[in-house]
């Protein structure tokens, strides 16, 4: 794979060579940063700065040495000093050029790098209880894990998609209530219903079809209703297939896919949980107190002690969370990742106590949270909280059928997780440039208009001469596909999709303003031909920027 920016790689290279000269033996990184303003050059160098304390000289008059000693290149067209030493590069527009043929050349492959090479990461997302419908919040978690999956795939890590099914417990419980009284003739709002029951149109859905004795496939498996309204068991093994089904259409239609639904309840049947108490037992780390058995997680930095088994016998609801996270570890994930609502920050300092503690060596910091906010969903500019089909709030369903699955997942990537998100479904639908996810479409909808009235073949671009591309608007371009692998990189390693919502924002910006300043048909066949291979470098960024966000790139718009 390639490195992340080759133009940083090669001034890093001219300043090594200065060094060797200067102080061939003095420690110094040699980072090459992006001046925050474009006066200042294109590329900035504190080397200098590093080097003066170790070498007792001055940063400015050190800087002065390594220009003196820098070899001439003619990717450089001026360096000077600035500040306190700081060290800026102005680079010729050639200098630029070569990201043209580097991004046609590799297509697809433009952006990836191999830092994950040969390591396994599992990332946990979306798992909803199989109670309802999946909301709005479980959307943000499916684009964010499907993004984060992709991008950690594109530094080359083997990653592992799970879903964890929340198949016990009171909800299930209620679930099963409610579809029970559904099932009897009563609805919400009667004297016999049930106060904690789910009140949705799907609850009246389930219990039509198990009167009907109908069949539902979930997991690979077939449960068919009894169609016996006392028959409380079949019930709720029917709406939890039900429900499992449903939500596998949502997902689908989402275009998120999992490799594998872990079954909470299988941590009970397999003996996990039995198995993962008594190796914190065993390991001296819990203690009875009031007929309770506590771990001592403020050994690991928690505020307080906390109750593991409570004098009934049941356990508490972050011990099968503990269980969980051990068989990820014993199934070889180094690195485990959890999408979660921001509901669940006070289990992250008992989880990951709970596993260093059970003594498997696992260290402090696994597993990785990305939490986030919930979304709200503004439509014809009032706040939408209910759907009539779950009752008290608004499905992803609803959002993709009155939008699009590209506006969704654009929308609610386009922010960091933990910020509130509004989704406006009159901007997701809107066709002009106030909607991003049409603006970034359009830019890639016009380069292959272009090039359909061009008619030519795209590989008579291979040899293309660049030195036509000299304007601000094409170097500004050209800068910002440079910068593509970098941002992939940095949006995998900060589990931040939004910066590569942001950036491809930019990048079209940058072609928008480009193809209004500029004719690319000219008839000068130098011109021509340069302008069409930037073009063309241009959608493949976009398309390969899109595809990792799981947001299609039509031709036509």
């Amino acid at each position: 794979m390639s490195s992340t920016h080759p133009l940083k790689d090669q001034l890093a290279l001219l300043i090594g060579s200065a060094l060797e000269t200067l102080a061939p033996d003095a420690p110094v990184s040699l980072d090459i940063e992006r001046p925050k303003n474009p006066a200042h050059g294109d590329f900035s160098s504190n080397a200098a700065m590093q080097l003066a304390r170790p070498l007792k000289q001055n940063p400015r008059e050190l800087a002065q040495k390594i220009l003196v000693e820098l070899p001439k290149s003619p990717l450089v067209a001026k360096a000077e000093i600035a500040g306190a030493g700081f060290i800026n590069f102005h680079l010729t527009p050639a200098a630029w050029h070569g990201i043209v043929p580097r991004v046609r050349s590799e297509r697809e492959t433009f952006g990836r790098g191999d830092a994950g090479k040969g390591h396994r990461v599992l990332v946990e997302f979306v798992s909803a209880n199989p109670t309802g419908p999946l909301h709005v919040g479980h959307g943000r978690q499916a684009a964010l894990g499907d993004a984060i999956c992709n991008l950690y795939a594109a530094q080359g890590w083997d990653v592992y998609r799970e879903f964890y099914y929340n198949d016990a417990g009171v909800q299930i419980a209620t679930l099963a209530a409610s579809v029970q009284a559904r099932a009897k003739g009563l609805r919400p709002g009667d004297a016999a219903w049930p106060e904690a029951a789910y009140n949705g149109d799907y609850i009246a859905d389930i219990a039509a079809d198990f009167l009907a004795k109908k069949t539902v496939k979930s997991d690979d498996r077939e449960f068919t209703a009894s169609g016996d309204a006392d028959d409380l068991d079949s019930i709720r093994q029917f709406a939890v297939a039900y429900l499992r089904h449903e939500q596998d259409l949502d997902l689908k239609a989402f275009a998120v896919a999992f490799d594998h639904y872990y079954l909470e309840s299988s941590l009970y049947t397999d003996g996990r949980v039995a198995a993962t108490v008594q190796k914190l037992v065993d390991a001296g780390k819990t203690y009875e107190q009031d007929g309770a058995l506590w771990l001592r997680t403020t050994e690991y930095g928690d505020d307080k002690d906390r109750v593991m088994k409570k004098s009934d016998g049941s356990y508490t609801y972050f011990v099968p969370d503990v269980a969980y996270h051990v068989a990820k570890w014993e199934r070889g994930f180094e690195r485990a990742i959890n999408i979660q609502g921001t509901d669940h920050h006070g289990t992250i300092a008992r989880v990951r106590a709970g596993l260093q503690a059970v003594g498997l060596g696992i260290a402090d910091g696994y597993p990785d949270y990305l939490l986030h906010t919930m979304v709200r969903v503004m439509r014809g500019g009032e706040e939408v909280k209910i759907s009539k089909r779950a009752g008290s709030y608004v499905t992803l369903r609803d959002l993709v059928e009155w939008t699009s699955k590209d506006a969704v997942r654009f929308f609610l990537l386009s922010r960091k997780a933990d910020t509130e998100y509004v989704f406006d479904v009159d901007l997701a639908l809107a066709k002009n440039n106030d909607n991003p996810v049409y603006y970034v479409q359009y830019a890639h909808a016009r380069i292959c208009r272009v090039f359909e009235e061009w008619g030519g073949m795209a590989d008579a671009l291979d040899h293309a001469d660049l030195a036509p591309l000299t304007s601000p608007h094409e170097i500004a371009l050209m800068q910002r596909i440079a910068e593509y692998p970098e941002v992939v990189a940095g949006a995998a390693k900060e589990l931040a999709p939004h910066l590569l919502v942001h950036y491809l924002q930019m990048l079209a910006g940058d072609f928008h303003a480009w193809y209004n300043a500029e004719k690319f048909l000219v008839d000068d066949p130098a011109t021509r031909f340069a302008r069409l291979a930037l073009a063309d470098a241009t959608r493949i960024a976009i398309v390969n920027g899109l595809a990792l966000l799981g947001v299609s790139a039509p031709e036509k718009m």
